[in-house]
């Protein structure tokens, strides 16, 4: 540090003008040799940490200034103007005789910088060239002088603006830099529609894009089939109005928001975008909601009396079963008996689609879960049918496995009346002809958990392809209720995931996609708070819990298991029951425990209010549960574990 300030000091040594650098508390930081030698300062004066102040007096004392009235208000003066840090150019006389320009200008860390240049020679040409002109008119010499003066000026304005410009470079560079570590893409296009702007960014958006992209228009850098999507947007940008928008990369899966907004000063376009997929999933999944919420109120009260007429149907046809009636009433009665029980179970269907449901998920392995549902599947198939299941996603994740087997079972048993349906019966009703249904689960671009059923039936209509998710639409006449592909539907949505139905060459493929949420897993032979304040029960989830490895201690209420959570910092689970003794829930444990894993478990009715709220602070487990459940629950093995 000392050396690098020594080669400093004899680097500002060997410029030939006077040089001087004030802090903003206006004491000396730095100065050169040919400051005390132009104003013949002494030794103290010169040194790093003098004062502004006490120099200006010696100054003034000395005659520098010429004739001063009141000597301490003449320094205040000067010290309030050199507060004032503003950049000037002054040129003056001084007491020697000699003229000197002084030339300052502020810095950006406060205080500012004074060059003093000997301007002797300057002035005394300026003179000559007065007193030797007798040809030159006044007007010539004046102009002369002013220009001279003027030169002098516009040096110290074009120093000025160079620094000026380094603090624009430097700010530049900042600004750069700040939006490089944002997590959209910032962009302009010109008048001509090529990027002269990019935080680099657009890879990171839209994955499989470049990031230098400056020089290259919008279509090159994103592709034609994504520029087709946002050009209508950019063609009304350039024509002045702004643009926010939403569209899903076909490349990527992801949902981007862009906003195009005009340049208001020259031709061009300012472009943000943003990823919003998770953002879009979490909508998807409360509109589905709401929407749910809004059809079971409109259907109850239907539903309710519906059932009623039903009820009545059915008691009146029984009545007449029991008559002496003629032999043509028989068919009769019986068809409006069945008539009768199928809006029964139709009824059934329709509050399954609109009563309160919610994706509840929990860590579920899918290749475990896919295999269970093979296993319930198959008896449920002819033997001409066959039924192959694959999954390349290894680990866990948080789904609610219940709501996702349903929706398959369902799947595979719509393709198997599919594949059916392209055979013709035996004379028993039997369908002879084959089929391949296929079930392919995995991951797609670090995005969704994506889940493939296709068959080598004759595939969707083009009606079907359109209105297959909208509840009763079927196309097995009266057969099918339309409800089983819309409760599919349903969840999807209620999970944030979306539902695709294609034809392939080979027949019909339904895809659902789900948001990809890793399970957090607990660590094997770690230690779990149990929280639960009925002994049996603690004493048989205990037992589960060591099974799998756990170490386990105890606690009956909140109270109790926030002393146990502050002793016992190596804690690495909290499982706690909804309800418990005292004045406060074990469903405050995840406000209470923000450090920690807590997840809860209970018997209350998925309906209750307590339960509403505990699932909105951490996961929760319904009772009663095996240990294979519990397992499952934690996204941990449940090898040595057996289910009740």
């Amino acid at each position: 540090m000392a050396s690098t300030h020594a080669l400093m000091q004899a680097g500002l040594n060997l410029i030939q003008q006077a040089i001087s650098i004030y802090d903003s508390d206006l004491r000396l930081a730095a100065c050169n040799a040919r400051f005390a030698e132009l104003f013949d300062l002494p030794a103290a004066l010169t040194r790093p940490g003098a004062r502004f102040r006490d120099t200006v007096r010696h100054l003034a004392e000395r005659g520098e200034y010429g004739p001063v009235d009141d000597l301490e208000s003449f320094v205040d003066t000067r010290v309030e103007q050199a507060r004032a840090f503003e950049p000037h150019y002054m040129e003056r006389p001084r007491a020697n005789g000699r003229f000197i320009s002084v030339e300052g200008a502020p810095l950006p860390q406060g205080g500012w910088v004074t060059v003093y240049t000997d301007i002797t020679a300057v002035k005394a040409q300026e003179s000559l060239l007065r007193t030797r002109s007798e040809l030159l008119s006044e007007e010539v010499l004046k102009r002369s002088e002013q220009l001279s003066q003027t030169n002098r000026e516009l040096a110290a304005t074009i120093t000025a603006l160079e620094e000026a410009r380094r603090e624009l470079t430097e700010m530049e560079a900042r600004t750069r830099t700040t939006t490089e570590m944002m997590p959209a893409h910032i962009a302009r296009l010109d008048a001509a529609g090529r990027y002269t702007f990019s935080n680099k960014r657009l890879s990171a958006v839209l994955p499989g894009r470049p990031s230098d992209i400056l020089g290259m228009t919008m279509e090159e850098a994103l592709g034609p089939q994504a520029f087709a999507r946002v050009e209508p947007h950019l063609r009304a940008a350039y024509e002045g109005r702004q643009s926010i928008f939403e569209f899903t990369d076909a490349l990527s899966s992801r949902r981007i928001r862009g906003a195009f907004t005009p340049d208001p000063l020259e031709r061009g376009v300012y472009i943000l975008s943003q990823d919003v997929t998770e953002e879009t999933q979490a909508r998807a999944a409360l509109q589905q909601t709401r929407r749910r919420e809004l059809a079971a109120q409109l259907t109850s009260g239907l539903a309710h009396d519906f059932s009623n007429l039903l009820t009545i149907i059915m008691g009146m046809q029984s009545k007449l079963a029991r008559l002496d009636l003629p032999p043509e009433a028989d068919p009769l009665v019986a068809a409006t008996m069945q008539a009768a029980r199928r809006g029964g179970t139709l009824l059934s269907r329709i509050a399954g689609v609109t009563s309160h449901r919610a994706w509840r998920p929990e860590p579920v392995v899918p290749a475990e879960l896919l295999d269970e549902l093979a296993t319930l599947a198959r008896p449920s198939l002819p033997g001409t049918i066959t039924l192959d299941v694959t999954c390349t996603l290894e680990g866990a994740l948080m789904l609610d496995a219940g709501m996702l087997q349903d929706s398959l079972l369902n799947l595979v048993l719509n393709a198997r009346d599919a594949c059916g349906a392209q055979g013709d019966t035996d004379g028993h009703g039997e369908n002879s002809a084959g089929g391949r249904i296929t079930i392919e689960a995995g991951e797609r671009q670090g995005i969704w958990f994506e889940i493939i059923v296709s068959d080598t039936g004759p595939g969707f209509t083009d009606e079907a392809l359109a209105r297959g998710r909208d509840p009763f639409f079927t196309t097995k006449g009266g057969e099918g209720s339309g409800l089983g592909l819309a409760m599919v539907y349903d969840m999807t949505k209620l999970a944030g995931g979306d539902l695709r139905l294609a034809n392939t060459d080979a027949g019909a493929q339904v895809t659902l996609r789900l948001p990809l949420r890793r399970a957090e897993t607990v660590a094997r032979a770690g230690l779990v708070l149990l929280v639960e304040d009925a002994p049996e029960l603690r004493e048989s989830v205990r037992e589960m819990l060591t099974g799998m490895g756990f170490s386990v201690v105890e606690a009956a209420s909140v109270a109790e298991a926030i002393l146990l959570a502050e002793g016992l910092p190596d804690i690495a689970l909290v499982l706690s029951d909804i309800a418990l003794e005292g004045d406060r829930p074990g469903a405050a444990l995840p406000d209470l425990l923000p450090g920690h894993d807590v997840r809860l478990m209970t018997s209350l009715p998925p309906g209750d209010s307590l339960r509403r709220r505990a699932q909105a602070r951490a996961p929760v487990i319904a009772k009663p549960f095996t240990a294979a459940d519990l397992a499952r629950f934690l996204g941990v093995p449940a090898s040595g574990a057996e289910d009740a």
